[in-house]
């Protein structure tokens, strides 16, 4: 069975569903400078944004586990951050049994701002694109003056991920159906699977290099310049423009509030 492409949109009819793309893309964006423009330790700011954030959440009609489910896939790319409590220097706290390392006040503040920080803006990543059909948000970059071949690269990036996959899962089939079991059921060994994975992943490489050229190739027959064609079209309204000045406002606050 082929894979199937994931789309993350839930269909609903909150007031953030019916905002333009634009004004969605461009509001995570600005709320995304807007966190990390909180200075380190300020609780109480991060307090009234993180509500804020499950306000969203609540307005859309977002479950809130399903938003937490998607959020912990970025996880580890925070876990980059964990020597910060250790090796920046400053007042020490405590230390860790066993293996005796000092976690420092500074350090400690910064790790928990890095986590605050990157939570938030993952989440309203997540909220976007149950909000936002993936069609509008390319729609929407391309609304925002994004070069053109950044924007298709992301929309072609995004589809034919999935065939690719789907191309690897049938090199997995075949070879499981070509693979005789060893006696007493016993597995290959280690380097013989690694010799195959090894080859099996050149192979991929050149499948999928033939079959981006294929795809190229019906694009061309099919009129492709260079530029995505969307059947999207969406104008701005009223409360369009209200949420894009409040973002905007919130962005110039924080912004003036740091370099004062």
């Amino acid at each position: 069975m082929p894979l199937q492409v994931p789309d993350n949109y839930q269909e609903g009819t909150s007031t953030i569903h019916g905002l333009d793309p634009r004004v969605k893309v461009a509001a995570v964006v600005m709320f995304v400078l807007s966190v990390n423009l909180i200075p380190e330790g300020d609780w109480f700011m991060f307090l009234l944004f993180w509500i804020g954030v499950w306000g969203l959440i609540r307005v859309a009609g977002v479950g809130v586990f399903e938003v937490l489910k998607r959020s912990v896939v970025a996880l580890p790319f925070v876990l980059a951050a964990i020597v910060i409590p250790f090796t920046l220097p400053g007042r020490p706290l405590f230390a860790l049994p066993l293996v005796g390392w000092e976690v420092t006040e500074p350090g400690l503040i910064r790790f928990l701002t890095i986590l605050l920080r990157f939570g938030m803006a993952v989440q309203m990543a997540v909220l976007l694109t149950r909000v936002t059909r993936f069609p509008d948000i390319i729609w929407a970059l391309r609304g925002l003056r994004l070069p053109p071949s950044l924007v298709t690269v992301i929309g072609l990036m995004y589809r034919y991920f999935f065939v690719i996959g789907d191309e690897a899962l049938r090199m997995r089939r075949a070879r499981s159906a070509r693979s005789a079991s060893l006696p007493g059921g016993r597995r290959p060994s280690a380097l013989w699977q690694t010799k195959v994975v090894g080859l099996m992943v050149g192979s991929l490489f050149l499948r999928a290099l033939g079959r981006s050229e294929r795809i190229h190739a019906a694009m061309l027959s099919r009129g492709y310049d260079g530029s995505p064609r969307l059947l999207s079209s969406f104008r701005m309204g009223f409360v369009d423009w209200l949420v894009l000045g409040f973002f905007g406002m919130l962005v110039l606050t924080l912004l003036v509030w740091r370099l004062g």
